[in-house]
């Protein structure tokens, strides 16, 4: 033991106290959301004898085939009370969306948290590669787990829900993906996934990580080398307008790969839960481009170059 030498505190334990703080507030949620879960099902088993109600009035006027004065006053009755029944379900919905949106930031905190502390772990061997089989799971369970954006009537869709860009002073957060471009090896450059590592205000630079653990490349880009990724799908249901529409150029994920490729919308989105079906540019097929192709929301860009000719 050196007298007088002490060695600099590892940061390690600091994210590990990060990890123990994010695992008990989620903990807590968790029991939250399991209370609102009840709450929505009494709400709806409360209201279900008002519906039913609702249902018999309607068949006992068509039964003496009129609509007396009485039948309306009942009818404006019930249906007001129906109305104030979903409207309070629908409160305890947002609450409960609420809060698992809240789960997943703090999961998403205590992997970054995580990662960094893997980084100052020399007791621990190097982390071994993803397998691409497991990469391309993950890839695809974010694209299913994306939130759907859900306003409230009057609501117009944020930025970052479905096609709609980032505002112009948005600033993507550590481990939010993008999609950045980058050179690659023989030089030319192209557009990968990769997940925010910081960003610099004196610099307004980026670094970011390829998100393809085979290439364990960082890189330092400029903002105008970064497109935020969707953080909601958009309902193509109520908001339409949120979406790409059919011959749009974009940037899409190509299947079972990491990087994005030009391509035009062929259909978009006809329910929350469908995918793009896009046409990826080609010069191997005789028009140009490839047969149609499913890529979901999460993996679909807005292309600021010219469309080939």
């Amino acid at each position: 033991m050196q007298s007088g030498l002490f060695p600099e505190p590892s940061p390690a334990p600091l994210y590990t106290m990060a990890l123990v703080s994010a695992d008990s507030r989620i903990a807590e949620l968790l029991t939250e959301l399991h209370q609102l879960i009840k709450q929505t099902q009494e709400e709806r088993s409360r209201s279900e004898h008002n519906l039913v109600n609702i249902q018999k009035t309607h068949e006992r006027m068509q039964t003496e085939n009129k609509i007396s004065p009485y039948y309306r006053t009942k009818l404006r009755g019930l249906y007001t009370t129906a109305k104030a029944d979903a409207e309070a379900e629908c409160n305890i919905l947002r609450k409960a969306l609420d809060k698992i949106a809240e789960i997943k930031s703090l999961l998403e905190e205590r992997r970054i948290a995580a990662k960094i502390a893997g980084l100052y772990n020399d007791s621990e061997p190097p982390r071994k590669t993803m397998r691409r089989g497991v990469l391309m799971t993950l890839l695809q369970q974010s694209a299913m787990t994306l939130p759907l954006w859900i306003g409230k009537p009057g609501d117009k869709p944020p930025p970052l829900c479905g096609a709609i860009p980032a505002s112009g002073d948005y600033v993507a957060k550590p481990g939010d993906k993008v999609a950045a471009r980058v050179k690659a090896v023989d030089g030319d450059e192209q557009w990968i996934l990769a997940e925010v590592v910081s960003y610099s205000h004196a610099t307004n630079k980026y670094e970011v990580d390829d998100i393809d653990e085979e290439g364990k490349e960082r890189h330092t880009l400029s903002r105008r080398r970064i497109i935020p990724l969707p953080q909601w799908k958009a309902n193509p249901e109520t908001d339409p307008e949120a979406l790409f529409q059919k011959e749009q150029l974009v940037l899409a994920l190509y299947p079972q790969t990491t990087c994005f490729y030009r391509a035009l919308i062929h259909t978009p989105p006809q329910r929350p839960q469908d995918d793009y079906s896009v046409l990826f540019e080609d010069t191997s097929y005789a028009d140009g481009y490839s047969p149609p192709l499913n890529v979901a929301q999460r993996y679909v860009v807005a292309c600021k170059e010219p469309k080939k000719k």
